[in-house]
């Protein structure tokens, strides 16, 4: 079911905490895997929620990008931010990741970044997808997942992982991303993980099978 909140209302207080604060501190820190997950992008591209904006730097310009974003505040952030780049060559949508107004199989490559832990609907939004994504396309992610390299870390964020959803506007903290799109029917071509005691981060570069 998909959390109207987010698309009427959305979260004012985060949107402007993190646009100014914590947007910055993680484009510095994960700029080299964004330039990774998004190397050789051409054609049509759709990044699943695009937040405040953080990624929509780094598409080449002779790739034709749709940006889409359910909340109307994180909307906000990200139509400044563009602004800002003065490109003509992306898009902004509202729109929730569980119900994308796109075509089957319409686009060359899908993004998202730190999207997977704050969706409604996981597997709705795995198959929203890989419907949208042509055959031969490709799915760029990077996310935090949950801990199973230590049992100690990966029970801390088990304990926590309710207030962190509800002080990170739905976030979950322990998701398990990777497995959820590998049983959607993805086979990555290379990931990786950067590890972390509280947020393991995955990014690689999937393809439906």
């Amino acid at each position: 079911m998909i959390n109207a909140r987010r698309q009427q209302k959305g979260y004012r207080w985060f949107a402007f905490f993190y646009s100014r604060f914590i947007a910055r501190a993680e484009q510095r820190q994960w700029a080299d895997p964004r330039r990774r997950i998004m190397e050789g992008l051409q054609g049509r591209v759709i990044e699943v929620g695009t937040g405040s904006g953080t990624n929509l730097s780094y598409y080449p310009p002779d790739a034709q990008v749709v940006a889409t974003e359910p909340d109307p505040h994180m909307l906000k952030r990200a139509r400044e931010q563009l602004q800002k780049l003065g490109t003509a060559n992306i898009e902004l949508q509202q729109a929730p990741a569980e119900q994308l107004p796109f075509d089957d199989a319409s686009f060359d490559h899908v993004v998202e970044t730190w999207v997977l832990c704050t969706v409604d609907d996981l597997h709705q939004t795995l198959a929203e997808v890989r419907r949208v994504l042509k055959l031969d396309g490709t799915f760029r992610v990077m996310e935090h997942v949950g801990n199973d390299q230590s049992r100690f870390w990966g029970g801390v964020q088990n304990v926590i992982a309710p207030v962190w959803h509800w002080m990170g506007a739905g976030c979950r903290l322990n998701q398990r991303a990777q497995r959820a799109i590998e049983a959607a029917g993805f086979r990555f071509d290379w990931i990786e993980l950067a590890p972390g005691k509280m947020q393991p981060v995955i990014y690689g570069v999937a393809r439906p099978v």
